[in-house]
């Protein structure tokens, strides 16, 4: 969408209406904001109305008692309004924050059914802007846009009335003033409205790109790109700042204008006000005039105001307009599945399975393979071949183009996608592990995984030791991403995690690539204790580690061009005979 598009939506009335309907739950608090602003407006007139009547009536009669009584009335309007200002700030904001409360909930939960293709095409960045900075922006439109707009129209609209009912005369000067603020404060509406389409698409750029090179701070820092990666930054930072210093200078001549415009109408009002009352008595309606600058305060400070808050407002509706782009994004897996089941044999069929990650470039062409329960099986091929890929269709983290994937018999798509992923447990190459404990990273917060379980589980295969050795043990905090462990621990973490978890398959991909010696002797218990009476699919680099498994599949280029045991493939002298001689020599040579 081009940013003038996206300006011309900006206030799109079924956007307005659409961002409203998120209040329904929070309709009390809602008319409450509302009948304050409307009180808010009526005190605000009834104190000029005091000051004329004390410097007409009291003041000149020396009624002492009036006096006094108007004081006390002044400071009790007062007083009220500074309750009303209080109870209308709190609850308005407790609206807005209620309402992004409800919308944050709603969008992560939509970015968590995504595809994987979504996540392939997007930037973590921008969606971390969508998911944070755009929400705090459109809960302005409640704390700071709409109901201040709202207020302050009521009280431009109080004070004109009052100002026509003191001295209709004065009032029509006064108006007179106002088609130059009004005129200055659309040309400024409409030039803001551009300049922060602009701010709002530079702080994603800017925040996809300072997440992005601190994820790969490693890979900068390696290859000496500092410096290039320094000047990047301060472009991209120029764009930033200068995209902002758009508004500051709409701000800067928007603002005088107004403030000139408000100093003329009160000159005229003295002016026009002293020729209209002087008479051969004196001047007999002083109070008039000091009423309208309170009037006139009460017209101009929020008709400014209301030009600032109309661009909170807009910022709030394009936050909006970029959130609800997001959610209506149709890039989830169908989940129309009705099969349920407790616990998988663990029988696995691919049926002529073909697919593609971008459309009409095919990856995998029409495989076709059956994995018996509690058989292992091995796939192996060079980078690109199609083994991840295999794995990825398993789990439904993409749709297949044609075939069908069965699991016991039924297909994948027949079964929730909760309980197809409850059967399966993966073990990636690269392993993700949060900002948490081990303890943690190991049940994800699964209650029904005590930690008296996740310790026996340790036990069993073998990482007990290792672990008890950290600080804290189980309580050790790895950091984000599992910094403060070794690509090898990473790894042992991950197998106790799909331990623990008891499915019925089990999948291995590359999980022993890249790690050292000590390591891989573990990995290889871990991995002959895991996958003992389940299903298991492992893909692996290092030839050696698949011996054992009851067939080996070689893919290259997506297709199955071998398939047997170990000793039949190398018997074929085909190619998985090639690889094996290849990876073998490499050793020798090592």
């Amino acid at each position: 969408m081009s940013k003038k598009d996206e300006a011309g939506r900006a206030f799109d009335f079924g956007l307005f209406k659409r961002v409203f309907a998120f209040t329904t739950p929070y309709r009390g608090i809602f008319w409450l904001v509302a009948f304050v602003a409307i009180f808010l407006a009526a005190f605000a007139v009834f104190t000029p109305f005091l000051v004329k009547t004390i410097i007409n009536e009291s003041l000149p009669n020396n009624d002492r008692e009036s006096l006094v009584f108007m004081v006390w009335l002044m400071l009790a309007a007062l007083l009220g309004q500074v309750i009303l200002q209080l109870t209308f700030n709190y609850f308005a904001n407790l609206l807005g924050e209620s309402v992004i409360k409800d919308l944050r909930v709603k969008l992560f939960q939509k970015m968590m059914g995504f595809k994987m293709t979504y996540f392939d095409n997007s930037s973590i960045g921008v969606l971390v802007t969508r998911a944070v900075a755009d929400m705090q922006r459109i809960g302005e439109i409640f704390s700071q846009g709409f109901f201040v707009i709202v207020s302050d129209l009521l009280k431009m609209v109080a004070g004109a009335l009052a100002m026509i009912v003191f001295n209709w005369k004065l009032a029509f000067i006064v108006f007179a003033i106002l088609p130059i603020i009004l005129v200055a404060t659309r040309l400024f509406q409409k030039a803001m409205k551009v300049a922060f389409i602009e701010v709002r698409a530079q702080v994603s750029n800017l925040n996809s790109f300072v997440q992005e090179r601190l994820t790969g701070m490693k890979i900068v820092q390696l290859f000496n790109r500092e410096e290039i990666e320094k000047e990047k930054f301060r472009i991209i930072n120029e764009k930033h700042q200068n995209a902002w210093l758009k508004t500051v200078w709409y701000n800067s001549i928007f603002f005088p204008v107004a403030e000139i415009s408000y100093s003329i109408g009160i000159g005229l009002v003295v002016y026009f006000g002293v020729l209209q009352n002087v008479t051969i008595e004196g001047f007999n309606d002083k109070g008039t005039i000091v009423a309208f600058f309170f009037l006139m305060d009460l017209l101009f400070r929020p008709l400014r105001q209301i030009a600032d808050k109309f661009n909170t407002l807009q910022m709030g509706m394009v936050a909006a307009n970029r959130v609800f782009k997001i959610l209506d994004t149709d890039s989830h897996i169908d989940d129309h599945g009705t099969v349920t089941k407790e616990a998988v044999r663990g029988d696995i069929e691919f049926k002529d399975v073909r697919f593609g990650y971008v459309k009409g470039e095919e990856v995998l062409h029409g495989i076709s393979f059956k994995v018996k329960a509690g058989e292992t099986i091995a796939i192996v091929g060079t980078t690109g071949a199609g083994k991840s890929t295999i794995i990825n269709l398993l789990n439904r983290f993409y749709e297949i183009h044609s075939g069908s994937i069965l699991v016991d018999g039924t297909s994948i798509k027949d079964y929730t996608l909760k309980s197809l992923r409850s059967h399966i447990a993966v073990v990636l190459q690269d392993v993700f592990l949060f900002a948490d404990s081990i303890a943690h990273n190991i049940s994800l917060k699964n209650d029904a995984i005590s930690l008296e379980t996740i310790e026996n589980a340790a036990k069993e295969i073998g990482v007990h030791e290792f672990i008890s050795r950290l600080p804290g043990g189980f309580e050790y905090n790895v950091k984000e991403r599992g910094t403060m462990l070794s690509s090898g621990q990473r790894q042992l973490i991950a197998f106790l995690r799909a331990y623990v978890s008891n499915p019925s398959i089990l999948i291995l991909d590359e999980a022993t690539s890249s790690i050292d010696t000590y390591s891989e002797q573990l990995i290889q218990q871990a991995t002959n204790k895991i996958t003992e009476g389940r299903t298991s699919i492992i893909i692996a680099h290092r030839l050696a580690t698949i011996k054992k498994a009851d067939t080996i599949l070689v893919m290259d280029a997506g297709n199955i061009v071998e398939s047997g045991t170990h000793e039949e493939l190398l018997k074929t002298g085909g190619y998985y005979h090639a690889l094996y001689e290849a990876q073998f020599m490499e050793e020798e040579v090592a």
